[in-house]
Formats: C-alpha cells, structure tokens, sequence
C-alpha cells in the first residue's frame, strides 16, 4: 500500500513530465471520453486515471476543455488540487474574483468551498484533478452565469 508520500510524489512526477511530453506532442494521458452528464456548457473530455476507493483515496481524473468550455459551480466536501497542464482557464471561488490560471499552476480548493472552473474562450484547457473521496461526492450546483464567466474576461 503506498503511503500519501508516495502519491504525492507521483503527483509532483507528473508536473515536471507533462510538460516535457506536451513538447513533444506526445500526451500523457488519453484525451478520455466526452463527457455527457449535465454538469458544464461545452465540450469536456474526461479519462479517469484513478477511481478513488478504500485503499486509495483520491479521485484523480484528467479533465480537457474546449475553449469556452466550464463546469457548473460545486463544492467537494474533501477539497480538490487541480494541475494545469494546458493552456488559459478560469478558477473562482464563491463571493472572490475570478482568478486567471495557466499551465504550470496549481490550485488548491479548501473542502466544501463552493468553486467553478473553465477554459478561456480562445483556449483550450486541461488538468489533471485530485479529489478525496472518503467525504463524499462532488456536490453540483447552479451553471455559472454569463456574469460570472465574462468577468474573467
């Protein structure tokens, strides 16, 4: 069983290789499968890389944006860090200013903290999420409002 060193270990590996691989034009990880649910405005390709369960944790998923692309805002009751590993997107918490990220950047959103994040509207936008899930699921809430969205522009 690896220790949460371990995986934190393998996690910092993957920022310093994703870069590296985008260089070459290899990527890392499958772009995933085009995700269906009712959750986002736009195109949002997921690939699960790990089901969090008893023995490991964390959720981590690689999420690939549209440019436009954003999820509805939602809290995670066990916080979440995402990695950018591509391209402009948008992060904001609930009563903040959007925040601008790109890649290289990580973002660490504190348990329940209601959130949404998305791609810019000339970029695309990827990530690779790191979510608990002993506390509980995503909790999914309202679509971001063009308000909200066209601040950050």
């Amino acid at each position: 069983m690896r220790s949460k060193l371990q995986i934190i270990a393998i996690l910092v590996s993957l920022v310093f290789t994703v870069p590296s691989r985008a260089q070459s034009g290899d990527p890392l990880f499958p772009k995933g499968e085009l995700s269906t649910d009712q959750h986002h405005t736009g195109n949002i390709w997921l690939s699960v890389l790990n089901a969090g369960d008893s023995r490991f944790d964390p959720s981590i998923a690689q999420a690939v944006y549209d440019p436009g692309a954003k999820l509805n805002w939602h809290s995670h009751p066990g916080g979440q860090v995402l990695l950018i590993t591509e391209g402009t997107g948008y992060y904001q918490e609930r009563g903040k200013p959007v925040r601008v990220v790109h890649k290289g950047e990580v973002i660490k959103c504190a348990p329940g903290v209601e959130h949404w994040h998305g791609a810019a509207s000339g970029s695309v936008f990827a990530y690779i999420a790191v979510t608990p899930t002993q506390k509980g699921k995503t909790i999914w809430l309202e679509p971001v409002s063009d308000k909200d969205y066209n601040s950050a522009k």
